[in-house]
C-alpha cells in the first residue's frame, strides 16, 4: 500500500468511500459483502474510510461502522460530514454530529468535513445564525474530531472566495479530480489554488462514476502502446498517483472484486511519465468533444 505522510500520520493513499456499497436485489446494503470487502481493505493496508449523512438514504454509517468494528479503533480513520449542503429550513450542527457519532458508536471522528462547499450552500456555512465553522472548529478543540475540512464541486471563484474567509480552519480539502475533469472542471486550477493555501488534496469521483473504466478500444490501443496490458482503471489511478499535491483517493467500491483490484493498483507508485500524461489528457480531449 502507497502511505502519504499528513502531520506525521501515515495515511493509505487509496481510501474506501461508502457512498456506493454493495447492494442486495431490495435494495439494502449487503453487509456481509460490505464485510468481506472492509476485510481485504485492512488486509491490504487501508486505513482511510469515509462515509456521510445522506449516503444510502443515511444507512452507510451504520453499516461501515458496523464493518469496522471489529477491529481495533486505532487500526482506521473515520470520515464523516456535516450535510449543510442540502436545503433545510433550519440547520442544527450539533444534533447532527451527536447522532453521526451515536451512529458510528465512535468518539470522535478522525476525520470530519463540511459537505460540498458550492455556490449555492457557501451562504449556509457561513451563516451566522447557524454557527456551523465555530461549532466544528470547538469540536475540534475538544478532540472529538482530530483533522477538519470540506469537499467541494463549486467552481474555482467559489472556492477561493471560501478560502479566502476559512481556510485557516481547514486542513484539507475533497474535490472531484480525475483525468477528464482536470481541465473540465478546472481541477488543474483547483490544485494549484489549494496548493498555495498549503491544503492538501483528497479525491472524489477518480474513475468518474465508472465512466473512466469504460475506454473505447481505440482509446486502450492508443495507451497500450505506452503501458501494454494496463486496465482503464489503473491509467486513470496511476495518474492521481503523480499529482504532488494529492494525499488520500477515494474509490466508491461496490463489490469485493474492485477491492481486489484496487488494492493491486495501489501496491506501489507507478506515476505517470509526460509523455504518458500527454497521451490520457488526449483521450480526455475526445470524451470531451
Amino acid at each position: 500500500m502507497i502511505y502519504n505522510d499528513f502531520h506525521g500520520e501515515s495515511l493509505s493513499m487509496l481510501g474506501f468511500g461508502a457512498m456506493r456499497l454493495p447492494q442486495l436485489e431490495n435494495g439494502e446494503i449487503d453487509q456481509a459483502q460490505l464485510q468481506e470487502m472492509v476485510d481485504s481493505a485492512i488486509a491490504g493496508g487501508v486505513n482511510y474510510f469515509d462515509t456521510a449523512w445522506p449516503y444510502h438514504g443515511g444507512k452507510s454509517e451504520t453499516a461501515l461502522a458496523q464493518a469496522l468494528s471489529k477491529y481495533p479503533r486505532e487500526k482506521w480513520n473515520l470520515a464523516d460530514k456535516f450535510p449543510g449542503h442540502q436545503i433545510s429550513k433550519s440547520y442544527d450542527p450539533a444534533a447532527i454530529f451527536e447522532r453521526q457519532l451515536e451512529k458510528c458508536g465512535v468518539e470522535y471522528f478522525d476525520f470530519y468535513l463540511l459537505h460540498n462547499v458550492y455556490e449555492k450552500s457557501m451562504h449556509t456555512y457561513l451563516d451566522p445564525q447557524w454557527g456551523i465553522i465555530d461549532y466544528f472548529v470547538e469540536q475540534k478543540r475538544l478532540g472529538r474530531i482530530r483533522h477538519l475540512g470540506f469537499s467541494s464541486h463549486g467552481g474555482l471563484d467559489c472556492l477561493k472566495a471560501f478560502l479566502d474567509r476559512c481556510g485557516g480552519d481547514m486542513e484539507f480539502c475533497q474535490i472531484q479530480l480525475n483525468y477528464l475533469d482536470w481541465t473540465l472542471q478546472d481541477a488543474k486550477a483547483k490544485c494549484a489554488l489549494l496548493a498555495q493555501y498549503g491544503i492538501p488534496v483528497w479525491v472524489m469521483e477518480p474513475l468518474r462514476g465508472g465512466r473512466l473504466t469504460k475506454l473505447t478500444d481505440e482509446q486502450m490501443a492508443k495507451l497500450g502502446a505506452l503501458r501494454p496490458n494496463v486496465s482503464a482503471q489503473a491509467w486513470a489511478f496511476d495518474f492521481l498517483q503523480g499529482l504532488p499535491n494529492v494525499m488520500v483517493v477515494l474509490s466508491g467500491m461496490s463489490a469485493a472484486g474492485q477491492m481486489r483490484d484496487n488494492l493491486r493498483i495501489f501496491e506501489a507508485r507507478r506515476p505517470l511519465s509526460e509523455a504518458e500524461q500527454a497521451a490520457l489528457l488526449e483521450v480526455a480531449e475526445g470524451m470531451k468533444q
